[in-house]
């Protein structure tokens, strides 16, 4: 029975509700469900990913609630799973992305809505330029620095884009050093836009320890956001990976 009255503790997947039309059955999201902005505003809050307010996802009763086992804590969600239909996502590739797609909306009773929006994301992914492979770095923070392991959706974003990770040798999210990142050598540095809002003055900064390597802002949602933002993300990184070559 297609659920009527859906939480989602995730933002990606948030959007992705929105987009199989199922924007109406929506009545809980959490403060960083900011997609799509036209339409999530009269969606009520219910905390964060981290720090969901549990009494307020028992007050609005849902039907069914989806969550992530990255974004969302375990012992929130086991114990939603006490009383309510919990599906947990656990995303860490495209392909788990895409499974993801495929399985919300079989559940929430809009498989073919879903299966054209995979054929359409696949179709993207088989755009990719036929571009060189370049030894790259991305970075998620400052202060400490972080980047990203093997493990992660976004290495396999930047895998499929020819983009080596120069910190695959590593498991989620990795400190570093900018010695050490000058020691590996990038050929390219890409500064994400989030979790932390890199901006133009950190570019020289890095530019000072890898005055070899290519710097640049990137918009985080492109790597990041799964779900139907994997479509346009997809587009924006075909382009983009003709530009930086």
């Amino acid at each position: 029975m297609q659920p009527s009255a859906i939480i989602s503790l995730v933002p990606s997947l948030t959007e992705l509700l929105f987009d199989l039309g199922l924007g109406d059955h929506v009545i809980g999201r959490t403060r960083f469900c900011v997609h799509p902005k036209d339409q999530i505003e009269n969606v009520p809050i219910v905390g964060g990913t981290k720090n969901p307010r549990l009494d307020k996802i028992r007050e609005l009763n849902p039907d069914l609630i989806i969550a992530n086992k990255e974004e969302n804590r375990q012992e929130d969600v086991e114990e939603l799973e006490q009383d309510f239909d919990v599906l947990i996502t656990e995303i860490a590739t495209t392909e788990e992305a895409l499974f993801a797609i495929h399985d919300i909306g079989w559940t929430c009773g809009v498989p073919e809505k879903a299966k054209t929006l995979i054929h359409d994301i696949q179709q993207e992914m088989e755009r990719v330029p036929d571009e060189p492979v370049m030894k790259a770095a991305y970075f998620i923070w400052r202060d400490p620095w972080m980047s990203v392991g093997n493990d992660t959706y976004i290495h396999s974003v930047m895998s499929h884009w020819k983009l080596e990770n120069v910190y695959a040798n590593k498991a989620r999210y990795p400190r570093t050093s900018l010695h050490e990142l000058s020691l590996k050598k990038p050929e390219i540095i890409l500064l994400s836009s989030e979790p932390y809002p890199f901006k133009e003055k950190h570019i020289k900064e890095v530019s000072d320890a890898c005055p070899g390597s290519n710097i640049v802002l990137v918009n985080g949602e492109w790597f990041s956001w799964y779900g139907s933002r994997m479509q346009k993300a997809f587009r924006h990184l075909n382009v983009f990976r003709r530009a930086i070559s």
